[in-house]
């Protein structure tokens, strides 16, 4: 037989480039060239084919989503050519012929260095065995608003969506470089403060570069892939350090200790570092092996299962960590529990979020859907920490009982009366009378709290029943925050 098919796009799934142009050459006499998701009435495809007349005849086939078509031809091994255009209706427009008898093709011969090729230029709207060789250039487009035009109907939205996630992260950001300056002041700017701070504003530069990105792709149809995956990288680090921060809150880090054990950091910088090489090359399996012709968003496939195993991994580890210092520390209960409880709901809503997804979102409408449920996890993240440790309301429950220039000898007695250092705080500490200044950030220190001073501190008298560290300048409540 000669070359019969030609597989356009499908109906109504989305294209990652609304503007496509390439150079095909297969063997194969049946090939996916993209998707795209078109309006009723709204719908237009362009297109400018050119193949030598020597291949003739090719056709464009267009698919719809129906199970009955798409889904029962893609992959499908055990079907021919003649079987796989079967499934499409010829009264719904659904094949163009590339030949000079289907006028509306717009085909015509041209003759190039001596070679006959068919050259078709035409367009359209829409209502709800030797191989191919092809050159193609299409523009698929939903109306001729800046907003819609060369997005696919179920990407309607995701530009404003990412704009408005933008503001308001800007807005978390600053809170929370406002918190922190007053913090500073106080002596009370903890590790896990400023790595909630990196968090917020690694996830405004990643907003940032997805707005570049959807703007430019709202101008051309084209857009620039490499800003697409640094957005996608930093988002992923945002969301990296903020699990770090909620694993080394849930140990105690800053809350009941000063310091975690090397044993405890040495598993924590392996599982944080498998953690994200993991992280990484499921991003790389996403950008590389991502089959576009049947996965419409990435928990439709095994990179996305393998993220949602590693945020249940997580949440294992987060909850063994919080019940381990809940039980040496029940004092701290009101701080843990809403903090388990918030943060509970923040490990299950990734999963639930493909369920969802999965089984009771339309394809057409998934990846706008998705993408505002991302965003807002992330929000809720870092609006209820925000709001948990905003210093006005928190100095009984989170670090801020606790200076930063607190020295490590603040530990609990140890066997033989040594102190653990590394263990935790006394249960009742309110500072030191030593302040070591805090004005650059020391990362070989991310683990721990400044070492102890060199001459002795004051100690209580044993039976005085005043606590053990007598603080020159006690912070009390928080009133100028």
């Amino acid at each position: 037989l000669p070359p019969l098919l030609l597989l356009l796009l499908s109906l109504p799934p989305r294209a990652r480039a609304k503007y496509v142009r390439g150079n095909l050459s297969s063997k194969e006499d049946w090939v996916f060239l993209t998707r795209f998701c078109f309006l009723s009435d709204y719908g237009r495809l362009d297109f400018r084919f050119r193949y030598p007349e020597a291949k003739c005849c090719q056709n464009i086939l267009l698919y719809f989503d129906d199970p009955s078509q798409w889904p029962a031809v893609y992959k499908a091994g055990d079907k021919d050519c003649l079987a796989k255009e079967s499934v499409i209706r010829p009264e719904n427009n659904q094949v163009i012929n590339l030949t000079t008898q289907y006028a509306w093709s717009g085909c015509q011969v041209v003759s190039e260095e001596g070679t006959h090729y068919l050259s078709c230029s035409s367009g359209r709207s829409f209502r709800s065995g030797d191989g191919l060789q092809l050159e193609y250039e299409m523009v698929l487009t939903n109306g001729k608003s800046f907003w819609t035009r060369h997005f696919s109907a179920d990407e309607f939205g995701i530009l404003e969506t990412d704009v408005t996630f933008l503001l308001i992260f800007i807005l978390i950001f600053f809170l929370s470089c406002y918190f922190g300056y007053l913090l500073k002041g106080r002596q009370l700017l903890h590790t896990t403060y400023k790595m909630f701070m990196a968090a917020a504003g690694v996830e405004v530069l990643s907003l940032l570069f997805f707005c570049i990105y959807w703007g430019q792709y709202a101008t051309d149809g084209i857009g620039n892939e490499n800003v697409k995956i640094l957005a996608k990288l930093l988002f992923s680090s945002s969301f990296l350090i903020f699990l770090l921060m909620l694993i080394l809150l849930g140990k105690g880090f800053t809350v009941t200790r000063g310091r975690i054990s090397h044993a405890g950091s040495v598993k924590l910088s392996v599982y944080m570092t498998l953690y994200t090489l993991t992280h990484v090359v499921l991003l790389i399996y996403e950008a590389e092996f991502f089959d576009p012709g049947q996965v419409l968003y990435t928990y439709e496939s095994p990179a996305g299962y393998g993220l949602i195993g590693l945020q249940v991994a997580a949440y294992v580890w987060f909850c063994y960590a919080v019940l381990v210092s809940l039980r040496h520390f029940p004092e701290k209960q009101p701080f843990y529990v809403p903090f388990f409880a918030a943060y509970t709901l923040w490990f299950f809503a990734v999963p639930v979020m493909a369920l969802i997804a999965n089984f009771g979102i339309p394809k057409w409408a998934r990846e706008k859907i998705v993408n505002g449920i991302q965003l807002g996890i992330h929000l809720y993240a870092h609006g209820v920490f925000l709001i948990m440790t905003r210093p006005s309301a928190a100095n009984k429950n989170f670090p801020y009982h606790v200076r930063t220039s607190q020295i490590a000898s603040a530990g609990v007695p140890g066997p033989g009366g040594s102190q653990s250092a590394d263990k935790a705080f006394p249960q009742h500490v309110y500072g030191n009378v030593t302040f070591i200044s805090d004005s650059v950030p020391n990362f070989t220190e991310l683990f721990s709290i400044p070492p102890p001073a060199t001459s002795p501190l004051p100690r209580a008298a044993p039976d005085s029943g005043l606590p053990l560290f007598r603080d020159l300048r006690p912070p009390g409540p928080l009133r100028d925050l």
